[in-house]
């Protein structure tokens, strides 16, 4: 009996390099697919972008989005291929059933919305005001102080 056939979204995470051989990369993620029973319906560039941290040394990448149709046990196989290799860094399955044939094939990358800045004032607090008056002794003074009088008498003696 055939096993049925679902159909996924795949995202392909390939290191810098294949900006400059996009055909090489875009082949070598149907290649991946195509070994493990599933058919191509779309596949193409998605973008380029920075990183927003290091995997195995790169900080940019180039992503190749794939539509296919394959077995369910052909996305684990094609996991752990990619996890094996070393030409692409990372990939991301996801059954995709919900979309037809045009929503495939305009599916373009959303614009990097822009981090909000704060004022460096908002992001660290004083150190007094974090611990509160845990550390303070009956005067209300801060350890510091405390430490700078014992310093002084004994200094004194």
């Amino acid at each position: 009996m055939a096993e049925s056939m679902s159909q996924y979204e795949a995202m392909f995470l390939f290191g810098p390099s294949a900006a400059t051989d996009l055909e090489a990369a875009i082949n070598t993620a149907r290649s991946i697919i195509e070994r493990h029973e599933g058919k191509i319906l779309v596949i193409k560039k998605w973008d380029e972008r920075k990183l927003a941290y290091e995997i195995r040394g790169q900080k940019r990448g180039t992503y190749i989005i794939a539509y296919f149709t394959a077995p369910g046990k052909a996305i684990s196989a094609i996991e752990r291929e990619v996890n094996l290799g070393e030409e692409i860094l990372r990939v991301m399955v996801v059954k995709a059933d919900h979309l037809n044939q045009d929503e495939m094939a305009a599916v373009e990358p959303q614009p990097i919305q822009p981090r909000e800045e704060r004022p460096s004032w908002e992001e660290r607090a004083p150190r007094d005001r974090d611990r509160g008056d845990r550390d303070r002794d009956r005067e209300g003074r801060p350890p510091r102080a405390r430490r700078e009088e014992g310093a002084e008498a004994a200094a004194k003696e």
